[in-house]
């Protein structure tokens, strides 16, 4: 059955617009037909109907004169009398006959048989037999047999109308349960039909909306298959042709990255040492003045090795990203591992913690899951106040995993939220706090996403920022992708 399918989407288009179109002409063309029978026989019925009306309506117009010209007759014996009811009797007797292609039956044969033979007796009393006293009321009692005789091929020939009229009534409702039988089998078809060609074109749509969100959100590690139609895989081609070439101008700017980190840490290591000695008095003793700026370039030189260290390991992310090495392990280990090495920044900053991790085991991506905490925490020391409070909480959720950093700091303003898990934006600072690389939530949420966890920014329950996140306690590792050397 696949292979009768057209291979291009102009062709699959058009199959389904002639597999669609085939039962509606056919439907319509059967209602075309049907109408125009039912049309040509209520035409031939009103036309037939009104024939026999004036046919019957003129016989008894002409039985009434034709009555009157016999009596005169009788009374006058004038030629010209005699020659209108001829002309009377000509004209009823031609009405008679129409009326015998008219009429149908047994029993209106036999009346109109039965009213020409009362004509031929009305012309053998006014013209045969001799006319004495009696004439003039056998007569009037002939055409008052001719009148009950025309009265009832009337009557027949309205019933003959009446059962006419019942028939087209009877086939127009015949025509009508036809139509609407076709209408109601046809329906399903053309829905049947519908929802394969729809069926049909969905998988390789999805196919393709999946492998353009996956694009967007830069991950270029799944290759990109579309199957259906050789227009929609032409584009599946384009797409992992696209995303051959994004992941190598990736790899490109990783690999700058590292380099131009490498490069800058050698003079920048240098400055910091220069500094140290200065500030040692190795080169003679600094003023106070001198001893100010000095610890400037200190201070500098250590955030700006800081920036470098965060450019080497997005750089690192990047590369690695996609992996998960999935392991089971204890939460709580983890967890005071990070602690520890914050310490020194807690305490110089003075920051209490409010921990409350409950002690649970998962089986997760040990090192994902470590620098998942270790930004988040990162992230609230820098905005927390001296003395501030940084809350962390670790519960099990159903079957997932919820891990809670929230601190006392300035929180995040609104409109920054839309944008703080994106690689490299750093918002508005608030003051008093340096504007960091826009790395560390970044790398979180990319973390979170590859366990198929969710983070989101929750308010009410703490004063600063307040960061949730929910992970699978069983995280099920995905298929290895294949590489470009493997496709080789």
């Amino acid at each position: 059955m696949r292979w009768l399918l057209p291979k291009s989407l102009n062709g699959f288009l058009l199959l389904g617009l002639v597999v669609l179109a085939g039962p509606l002409l056919w439907a319509i063309l059967n209602a075309t037909v049907q109408m125009r029978k039912l049309a040509g026989t209520s035409q031939h019925l009103v036309a037939d109907s009104v024939r026999a009306t004036r046919l019957t309506q003129d016989m008894f117009g002409q039985l009434t004169l034709l009555e009157r010209s016999a009596q005169m007759y009788l009374v006058l014996t004038d030629p010209s009398v005699l020659a209108a009811f001829r002309q009377h009797d000509q004209n009823i007797s031609a009405d008679a006959a129409a009326l015998h292609g008219e009429l149908r039956g047994d029993a209106a044969r036999t009346q109109l048989q039965q009213f020409d033979d009362q004509l031929d007796q009305v012309n053998s009393q006014l013209l045969v037999q001799k006319p004495d006293k009696y004439a003039s009321a056998r007569l009037t009692a002939t055409f008052g047999r001719l009148s009950d005789l025309a009265g009832n091929i009337a009557g027949l020939s309205n019933a003959q109308i009446d059962t006419d009229v019942h028939a087209l009534q009877l086939q127009t409702d015949r025509e009508r349960r036809e139509l609407f039988l076709d209408s109601t089998l046809l329906l399903p078809l053309v829905l049947i039909v519908v929802l394969m060609f729809a069926l049909r074109l969905s998988r390789p749509l999805r196919q393709i909306d999946r492998a353009i969100t996956e694009l967007g959100r830069g991950n270029f590690s799944r290759d990109i298959t579309v199957k259906g139609p050789v227009d929609l895989e032409r584009l599946g081609h384009q797409l992992e042709w696209l995303r051959h070439r994004l992941l190598e101008l990736a790899q490109e700017r990783n690999r700058f990255l590292r380099q131009m980190s490498h490069e800058l840490k050698t003079p920048l290591a240098n400055i910091r040492e220069g500094t140290e000695l200065l500030m040692d008095g190795a080169v003679g003793p600094l003023d106070t003045g001198q001893r100010e700026v000095t610890a400037i370039l200190r201070d500098n030189g250590i955030k700006l090795q800081r920036l470098i260290e965060n450019l080497l390991s997005f750089s690192a992310w990047q590369s690695n990203s996609t992996g998960l090495e999935i392991s089971e392990f204890r939460l709580r280990p983890i967890v005071k591992q990070v602690l520890e090495n914050q310490q020194l920044t807690l305490v110089s900053q003075r920051v209490r913690l409010d921990v409350r991790v409950e002690d649970l085991t998962v089986s997760a991506d040990r090192g994902k899951i470590r620098l998942i905490l270790e930004n988040l925490l990162s992230n609230a020391i820098k905005y927390s106040p001296r003395g501030g409070v940084i809350y962390v909480r670790a519960r099990a959720d159903a079957r997932d995993l919820c891990l809670e950093v929230a601190d006392c700091g300035p929180g995040v303003p609104p409109e920054d939220r839309a944008g703080i898990f994106e690689a490299f934006y750093t918002g508005r600072a608030p003051a008093g706090h340096v504007k960091g690389t826009g790395i560390g939530l970044s790398v979180v949420n990319e973390f979170v996403n590859v366990h198929k966890g969710t983070i989101e920014l929750a308010d009410g329950e703490y004063p600063g920022a307040h960061f949730r996140i929910n992970l699978p306690m069983r995280v099920v590792p995905a298929a290895p992708a294949k590489t470009q050397a493997d496709a080789a």
